[in-house]
């Protein structure tokens, strides 16, 4: 007898996909959303693409790595808070455990010659990285002349203006709600296949198994609220020092960080540079590059510069515990946006309004990426820069007599690795550091 009303897959399936998800999601959040796109709505068919498409939306609007909070989102759909939790978890857990082993490499190891090179080679590759995600992103994202327009004014706004972060990001969206025509006018609906996926079948047939998700969503997004806020409270006002500096300064990122990593960088390396002291522009271009060698969401450099902050205040075991406070403060809050906001996303399914907050943010996020790449080319290229004032523009310079011909070649290098070579990320990263590691021993 044919099943005409398909069963959800085990939790342990799901686990096990899930797994594998994480293990192999390299390559940035396009490569982690391809990969999650190709197994749950082409392979397995557990989502459609309309759906997917509509969750992949919302996450990109939400603060965080929106690849993590996708697979969050898909693992709630499949067995509701268990699902979303474990989805989400182990998307984070394998590159969260590589990149510690490689942090203590870096700490321990990295004033060897061999590994000086190494990273210094990874340094460079990474700028290349940058313009590479800003060409790529801008394909996408840069349709009309608002989004063209809106792209140029958040670089002004961030690179001459100085105007912070997170209000250019909030600004593009406030603008993309009120003007979604402008942002969205090749918006359309994106049509399902002609077999239905499973879990649009389940709640067609199931009406309630919409609230139900919905009610358990709720509950856990308060408890993922009190679970981020009560120990990062308890951390800035009765441990304070260092420790709560991290749990306050990545609090704030994670309500902050829209538009994905390469959007936050520059904000980070800037403030944990020159206000708290906890790491140099060349050290985070180098978490940049451990954190493209490892899987999972490229918002682990985080991780990294937690991980710096606690080691230079109390050795190992205090870069231990800052790396783990960087990952709680981080990814909880993640949870508590997805599950809070998903039942109420899932009633907006193909708003235009939703997607032209969306498409005004992405549009933004390329001229974020492109601050963000100038930024690092003036950090590698050049070892001095001065600020020259024009009224209320400040611009930042580099000195010429301070070129750094080495890093230059390598950045060259990288560059014909990856767009003449087309070697990939890690092909390039593994030729760019290799020849790092021989400049440092001439």
């Amino acid at each position: 007898m044919s099943d005409d009303h398909p069963r959800l897959p085990t939790f342990g399936t799901a686990l096990r996909v899930w797994l594998k998800i994480g293990l192999l999601s390299f390559g940035g959040p396009a490569g982690q959303i391809a990969l999650m796109h190709k197994v749950v709505v082409d392979e397995l068919r557990w989502v459609g693409e309309r759906r997917f498409l509509h969750a992949l939306n919302f996450c990109t609007l939400l603060p965080g790595p929106e690849a993590q909070q996708l697979a969050t989102y898909l693992g709630w759909l499949m067995h509701g808070v268990k699902g979303g939790l474990a989805a989400g978890i182990l998307f984070i857990l394998p590159g969260a455990l590589v990149m510690l082993q490689l942090s203590l490499a870096f700490v321990l190891l990295g004033h060897l010659p061999l590994m000086a090179g190494l990273f210094f080679g990874l340094k460079c590759a990474v700028l290349v990285l940058v313009v590479e995600a800003l060409l790529r992103i801008g394909r996408r994202a840069l349709k009309g002349r608002a989004a063209y327009a809106m792209a140029a004014a958040a670089f002004i706004g961030l690179f001459l203006l100085r105007i912070p972060f997170p209000l250019v990001v909030i600004g593009a969206g406030l603008i993309g709600l009120l003007l979604p025509r402008a942002f969205t006018h090749r918006w359309h609906e994106a049509g399902d296949k002609d077999v239905p996926a499973l879990i649009d079948s389940l709640l067609l047939r199931e009406p309630r198994r919409a609230a139900e998700l919905a009610r358990g969503a709720r509950w856990a997004g308060l408890g993922a609220l009190i679970l981020w806020l009560l120990p990062a409270l308890i951390l800035i006002f009765l441990v304070g020092g260092t420790y709560g500096d991290i749990a306050a300064f990545f609090s704030k990122m994670a309500v902050v960080t829209m538009g994905g990593a390469y959007a936050v960088l520059a904000y980070v390396a800037q403030d944990a540079g020159a206000t708290y002291g906890w790491l140099t522009s060349a050290e985070m271009l180098t978490g940049l590059g451990l954190a493209e060698t490892t899987p999972g969401p490229l918002i682990l450099v985080l991780q990294f510069v937690g991980f710096l902050a606690g080691y230079r205040d109390g050795g190992v075991p205090g870069a231990l515990i800052g790396a783990a406070i960087t990952l709680w403060v981080t990814f909880v809050p993640c949870f508590a946006f997805v599950f809070i906001g998903a039942p109420w996303i899932e009633k907006m399914q193909g708003s235009r309004l939703l997607a032209g907050g969306l498409a005004a943010i992405t549009a933004a996020v390329v001229g974020v990426i492109a601050n963000l790449a100038l930024w690092f080319a003036l950090q590698v290229i050049f070892t001095a820069q001065e600020t020259v004032r024009i009224g209320p523009l400040s611009i930042d310079l580099p000195v010429p007599a301070s070129i750094d011909f080495a890093a230059g070649a390598l950045a060259l290098l990288a560059a014909i690795a990856l767009f003449r070579l087309r070697l990939g990320v890690f092909g390039t990263l593994a030729l760019v550091s290799a020849c790092g590691v021989g400049l440092s021993f001439i």
